[in-house]
């Protein structure tokens, strides 16, 4: 089995360098993976696509 490596991303609010600490994103298959941006060969949180919206609709929410 070849697994490749996920495409990770930050978000668009995360360009600004005054303020460097934001997370990194990668979504595959039924999950969402979560890291820090300053250590991207560190450990990374592994959440279901349901705890994601979950996450994203309470953040919008304020």
């Amino acid at each position: 089995m070849n697994v490749s490596e996920p495409a990770w991303f930050k978000s668009s609010y995360s360009s600004d360098s005054s303020n460097p600490d934001c997370v990194e994103i990668a979504h595959t298959p039924g999950t969402t993976l979560i890291r820090d941006s300053k250590n991207t060969t560190g450990p990374h949180l592994t959440v279901t696509g349901t705890v994601w919206a979950e996450f994203v609709a309470h953040a919008v929410e304020g």
